[in-house]
């Protein structure tokens, strides 16, 4: 895919709009009787299965700094979006015009200091407002309650810690976060042959440990360790094999 030039941009973004309905127009065809008899098969779990693995690629080539493979993913991530859309709306639950009318609204009303009359002097003020503003929006909910529960565990226990420190718990520093992790090394180093539950438990803490420590440094444990699986593999294949 050739990434377009800067006038070339600003040109096209008048008619994003124009490309997203053909987009939309596309995944109604594909669905209707007489479309694609795969398209056709699918169902919302098959197609979520899709989604995250797009997500997956579209992260992996913005950290490969590739540019045009980016902008190929987030095309496939954009037609999974509306091609999930298009199921619910085949169940008479939402259309992609739905989705799209709550998150601008949602923008626009938590964003007062831009489209109304509020007003924050830096961004973390903006924070702060954001999360109260969702928090009065949510009444009743708790502060891990829209955690998604089939994110990797390492993005889990990382989101725990931002939700927590959002709502007024100071937690450890990253100094202790550190020492908690190498405590629960330590106990795995003196009995960590025991099996069973309780390895388990001290090497889960283990990580849960690190990751705070990473979060406390701004830091996402996920996308460090997904870095350090692709230098891992980088390495590897240099090796030298055994014949």
């Amino acid at each position: 895919m050739a990434v377009r030039g800067k006038d070339e941009r600003m040109s096209g973004a008048t008619s994003a709009g124009e490309k997203f309905q053909t987009l939309v127009g596309i995944l109604d065809r594909l669905r209707r009787p007489g479309g694609c008899p795969w398209d056709r098969e699918q169902d919302e779990r098959s197609i979520a299965n899709f989604f995250l693995e797009e997500v997956y690629e579209a992260v992996d080539a913005l950290f490969r700094g590739d540019v045009a493979a980016l902008a190929e993913e987030l095309g496939d991530v954009l037609m999974e979006v509306v091609f999930l859309s298009r199921i619910y709306e085949e169940k008479g639950s939402f259309t992609v015009a739905d989705a799209l009318e709550g998150v601008t609204a949602k923008l626009i009303r938590r964003h007062p200091h831009v489209f109304g009359e509020d007003r924050c002097e830096d961004s973390r003020r903006v924070l702060e407002a954001w999360i109260r503003r969702k928090s009065e929006e949510k009444k009743g909910a708790g502060p891990f309650e829209s955690l998604a529960m089939t994110a990797p565990a390492l993005l889990s226990a990382f989101q725990i810690g931002v939700r927590a420190s959002q709502h007024g718990h100071e937690g450890a520093t990253a100094a202790e976060a550190l020492a908690k992790a190498k405590e629960r090394i330590a106990e795995l180093e003196g009995g960590g042959d025991s099996g069973g539950e309780a390895l388990e438990e001290k090497i889960g803490e283990a990580f849960f440990a690190l990751a705070d420590f990473a979060r406390l440094l701004g830091v996402n444990p996920e996308i460090a360790l997904r870095r350090a699986n692709a230098r891992f593999v980088v390495r590897f294949a240099a090796l030298p094999r055994k014949k």
